[in-house]
């Protein structure tokens, strides 16, 4: 009886970043659709820009949905790895949508300097501000929790929401001067926000992809960490790479002149707790007393 609280307290927390996340998104999604046709009946470039500003917004909220829930599948015999490389493939496909949105957006702009045309201050004002109210009711959402997806799309989601202030602020500024110039100057800007945005979200994946080190990893410090636990002589063909944006995966063999079964166990065990503070998940150690042959075939292969 005294166990189930805690038990069920745990499950609970587990939910509440789902729940967040889908809260949010429900709520991104129901703005991004009111901007885009916003944006087509009152004329404003800038609101379509932070449209797909938005849309940026729901495909970050969605992939963390998706990072935690592929999480909780366990690997099969076929897919060892689960699922986790799918959120990889959904960041390639939604950095190249979002830079072809943001060509599109520039492009029109800048023939709008020529031809400016007509624009409903008041449709964008009011859209500007119901987007404003949603994105602050997604940061009280998704604000103080502990998980990184969380943290991640909470961040996207305060960058948006700086967006709308200044959609609301061109509409005012319409409104009460009648200078439409201010429209595609800011839809220029956010096109450029999102390109800014995109372009990272394009090369961590295709880092991901080509089984490169994680960037916030130095392999040369998780080689160090390795070599300072007791019982290890030295470590050689390294092999760190990220099976998604929050797991990282290493390989190494571990040279120990330790020959007894459970003392060798133990130093394992060391390893694998050191490596948790470089998101290491997955680890496969190879221990060796003598000169590795596997690194001198794998050296002739190359030649």
């Amino acid at each position: 009886m005294h166990n189930q609280v805690p038990a069920d307290r745990e499950m609970k927390e587990d939910r509440l970043p789902k729940r967040s996340l889908a809260i949010a998104i429900a709520l991104t999604t129901v703005i991004f659709l009111a901007e885009v046709a916003g944006g087509l009946l009152s004329g404003s470039l800038a609101l379509l820009g932070d449209a797909a500003h938005m849309l940026q917004d729901v495909a970050a909220l969605l992939l963390s949905l998706c990072a935690i829930i592929i999480a909780e599948r366990l690997p099969t015999p076929r897919r060892t790895f689960g699922y986790h490389r799918v959120e990889i493939g959904a960041a390639i496909f939604n950095g190249i949508v979002l830079i072809g949105v943001s060509v599109v957006i520039v492009y029109e702009a800048l023939a709008r300097f020529s031809r400016p045309g007509q624009i409903n201050s008041t449709v964008m004002f009011s859209i500007a501000a119901a987007g404003l109210a949603a994105n602050l009711v997604c940061l009280y959402v998704l604000h103080g929790s502990h998980d990184l997806n969380v943290k991640g799309a909470f961040l996207h989601v305060l960058g948006d929401t700086l967006s709308s202030v200044a959609v609301i602020a061109a509409a005012l500024w319409i409104a009460f001067t009648g200078q439409t110039i201010v429209d595609p100057l800011l839809s220029i800007a956010i096109a450029l926000l999102i390109l800014v945005s995109s372009f990272p979200l394009l090369r961590d994946a295709c880092s991901v992809l080509l089984q490169f080190a994680p960037r916030d990893v130095d392999t040369e410090d998780v080689i160090r960490e390795i070599e300072s636990v007791d019982g290890v002589d030295g470590v050689h063909n390294v092999h760190l790479w990220s099976l998604c944006s929050n797991i990282n995966v290493l390989d190494a063999h571990v040279w120990s002149c330790e020959t007894d079964t459970h003392r060798l166990e133990e130093i394992k065990t060391a390893i694998k707790h050191r490596l948790i503070k470089y998101r290491i998940g997955h680890s496969a150690l190879e221990f060796e007393c003598r000169a590795c042959g596997d690194c001198r075939i794998v050296w002739e292969l190359r030649d």
